[in-house]
């Protein structure tokens, strides 16, 4: 398979098991849909979770490039930018197809603390978490770590209940529930 064809793969297994779910989503399906084989498939990825690790990195990538370019775009300040956070998440909130947070969904599939799928979920929301620390950081914040943290839950429950509602309202109340966080922070 060429780089570009595997690539391609990926990015339809993507769409596959963030409208599916990962179990519900078999390989059977996964061939049908992206018009390889299963015996094409195996020869790259050894398992199905082989392949979710290489969609689950995709949307990391995509995700964190997509996120911080529009917080950098809606806010030139650190701390305008952790506010802008949660505008550039209602706009995905009111994105046709979404369906919630696909490392949520991964972790609450593949539960084990060990399994590597649940670790490359955590490590994107590490990942996220480092970011909003550092503009914490950059804004002035007494505690960058504490503020970061506290901003992820907002984040975090915001998602949950965007794909429970299907609204976006959550987004609205929690940029209300993180300004006068940062605010404290900062003060």
């Amino acid at each position: 398979m060429r780089p570009n064809k595997r690539g391609e793969l990926i990015r339809k297994a993507l769409d596959l098991f963030y409208g599916n779910g990962f179990h519900a989503t078999g390989m059977d399906l996964v061939a049908a849909e992206t018009g390889v084989s299963k015996t094409s498939i195996y020869k790259h990825f050894r398992s199905k979770e082989e392949l979710i690790l290489a969609v689950l990195k995709l949307r990391d990538e995509d995700f964190r490039t997509w996120l911080y370019g529009r917080m950098e775009a809606r806010a030139d300040t650190p701390r305008g930018q952790l506010e802008a956070l949660f505008d550039v998440l209602q706009e995905w909130f009111e994105q046709p197809g979404f369906q919630g947070c696909m490392f949520i969904k991964a972790s609450a599939e593949y539960q084990s603390p060990d399994d590597p799928i649940n670790l490359q979920s955590a490590e994107h929301k590490q990942v996220l978490q480092a970011h909003f620390a550092h503009l914490a950081a950059g804004a002035g914040a007494r505690d960058p770590d504490a503020l970061a943290r506290q901003l992820m839950v907002l984040k975090e429950g915001a998602i949950v209940l965007a794909a429970l509602t299907h609204s976006s309202a959550p987004a609205r109340d929690a940029r209300t529930a993180a300004a006068a966080l940062i605010d404290q922070a900062i003060s």
